[in-house]
């Protein structure tokens, strides 16, 4: 982080980490994506916000992998959606 050893401003910290588009946000009905996730879904017309859940929208995902090859994004960021969800939703 740049701001080590300095005097830091937590409200320009709080600007810097939100508009980081790596920052997982909350999209609505439980998904959680950052920018650059929601740029990949685009990418492929997959629209999160008709989705109930993360674990349906991991399923339409897996489904088009299925019946596609050579997508190394969709398939790093299912892999990255299927550990968040694992992680955070299943009953462990």
């Amino acid at each position: 982080m740049k701001n080590i050893g300095k005097h830091i401003n937590i409200n320009d910290l709080i600007k810097e980490i939100t508009n980081d588009k790596d920052f997982i946000k909350m999209r609505g009905k439980g998904i959680y994506l950052s920018d650059n996730q929601v740029e990949v879904l685009k990418k492929y017309n997959i629209d999160y916000k008709k989705y109930n859940s993360l674990s349906s929208l991991i399923f339409e995902i897996e489904q088009i992998l299925n019946e596609t090859d050579n997508l190394e994004d969709l398939e790093e960021l299912e892999i990255n959606l299927s550990e968040l969800n694992y992680y955070y939703n299943i009953n462990k």
